[in-house]
């Protein structure tokens, strides 16, 4: 039986520092999917396709499998047929249980499935906070258009932490030499891309009805100095009876501290993106002059600001960042 409980709040992250390394914020998701593979159990989560360039939801069934899923997705992820795969796996595997892990909307649709199809006690369904999804067809262009400039991506990353977990790096690897999209990354933060549905996504808010909620814990440095880490932290946000279960059988992974709604507060927890006032220009734009020309125009910063910038470090201003 799942009942809805007042939300738990815990700060976390892995005790393993190398998996914690390789983990976008504290590894939650690491330590929740490692709990159900140890155990025989699978995992539903959206993994990279590097031959199409899309990331599509997968049964994974072990860690090889899982560390493709690892990682932040700057793209909207393709469900396909995965809630019928998870569905028939759990019929043939009555013994078992599944984590679906996804967006809002994603984990959401699986949760009204798991109930329709009787499966609900059978299934973990962990959501992650969400900034908004923009269309999976302008990523796959702009990778198409590094592959034919440099050739094959075999690897890509938005949040390699050799900085540290507050100024991620965002990098692809083309023939072993890493090429930077901080121009991708740049119109994916300037809310010009992303679908029309997310400027107005019901789950932007810490209360929902999946098992638990995963994110990165913003502020921490400012809301629980001393529990802060500059390789990553985790948010955990639980909101059933089967949530605090399942944060139960991870804790032995985790350094964690209970926290609280006000202490992990962050936009997409209180409200939707915001849609910006150069959508419409932008998509203009890329259906007249293609995914090169908006990269340059709306993922660089123009050299006047540069200029500006540079002009009040030298002076000792404030840096004025857009």
């Amino acid at each position: 039986m799942v009942d809805l409980i007042d939300t738990i709040v815990y700060a976390g992250r892995l005790k393993d520092k190398s998996a914690l390394m390789s983990s976008s914020s504290g590894g939650a998701f690491t330590a929740l999917s490692d709990f159900f593979l140890k155990n025989g159990n699978a995992v539903v989560a959206a993994v990279y396709n590097y031959e199409n360039h899309t990331a599509e939801f997968q049964m994974i069934r072990d860690e090889k499998q899982r560390e493709g899923a690892k990682g932040s997705k700057y793209m909207q992820s393709k469900p396909g047929d995965i809630y019928w795969e998870a569905y028939s796996w759990l019929m043939e595997n009555q013994e078992k249980e599944l984590l679906f892990v996804g967006m809002g909307c994603q984990s959401d649709g699986f949760r009204k499935f798991s109930e329709i199809k009787g499966i609900r006690d059978q299934v973990y369904i962990v959501d992650i906070i969400c900034h908004g999804s923009p269309s999976p067809k302008l990523w796959r262009e702009y990778a198409e258009l590094i592959q034919k400039k440099d050739g094959k991506i075999t690897y890509l990353t938005f949040k390699d932490k050799r900085n540290g977990w507050k100024s991620p790096t965002a990098y692809v690897k083309v023939n072993g030499a890493e090429k930077p999209i901080k121009d991708y990354v740049k119109v994916f933060y300037n809310r010009c891309a992303l679908r029309p549905s997310c400027y107005e996504c019901p789950y932007a808010t810490t209360e929902r009805k999946t098992d638990m909620t995963i994110g990165d814990f913003w502020h921490i440095e400012e809301t629980i100095p001393d529990f802060y880490d500059p390789n990553g932290n985790s948010l955990f946000l639980i909101h059933t009876n089967r949530g605090e279960e399942l944060f139960e059988k991870i804790q032995g992974d985790l350094d964690y501290r209970l926290s609280n709604t006000t202490q992990c507060w962050q936009a997409n927890l209180e409200a939707p993106t915001k849609k910006s006032e150069q959508r419409e220009e932008f998509w203009s734009d890329y259906q007249r002059k293609g995914i090169d020309f908006v990269m340059k125009k709306y993922g660089t910063v123009p050299m006047k600001t540069k200029i500006k910038n540079k002009l009040l470090r030298i002076i000792g201003g404030g840096v004025h960042r857009e």
